[in-house]
């Protein structure tokens, strides 16, 4: 499984899509609810860094932000746990969407090339610059959070049929 989401969230940023229409904070929120602690933390980083590599994006202390949101996300996910809800799986969605965009438009803020004056206005100008990519972001984590967690569900309901269905053969 940890394959098929570190190809699954390195193909989707490598392929044209809308700005941070990405399944890299669904798979950080899927990988920490279903994956052992260690795995799920390796799967989003390298997601990241295999497709920054492919896509040519220098590596600087921006990643680091960036790749912390996305290890925060596995922390979420983890929180989740295997038997989740989705009353409790949106919310944690939700969550992630607006630490990713919090804590990166604040760094864009405070690099000294940032284009944003260092006041709360400046501030306030970054974080409203940014709204469109928030909203593709959250659309986007929304969607494949909810693929990854039904896919799974519905896996779960068809193996569980299918072994129902085996024993009523046997028996």
């Amino acid at each position: 499984m940890a394959y098929l989401l570190i190809a699954l969230a390195t193909l989707c940023r490598l392929v044209p899509h809308p700005p941070n229409f990405t399944p890299v904070l669904a798979v950080a929120l899927f990988g920490g609810a279903m994956l052992p602690r260690r795995t799920a933390l390796a799967v989003p980083l390298l997601a990241m860094l295999l497709s920054d590599l492919v896509l040519g994006y220098p590596f600087g202390w921006m990643n680091l932000v960036v790749y912390g949101c996305f290890l925060a996300g596995v922390g979420l996910g983890r929180l989740l746990g295997v038997r989740s809800t989705w009353r409790r799986r949106i919310p944690a969605v939700v969550a992630g969407s607006v630490i990713f965009f919090i804590v990166t438009n604040f760094v864009v803020w405070l690099d000294p090339s940032s284009l944003y004056d260092r006041t709360l206005e400046g501030l306030a100008r970054c974080y409203v610059m940014a709204l469109p990519f928030f909203r593709n972001s959250l659309l986007g984590d929304l969607f494949w959070s909810v693929s990854l967690f039904g896919l799974y569900e519905l896996a779960r309901v068809w193996t569980r049929s299918d072994r129902s269905n085996a024993q009523e053969v046997n028996s």
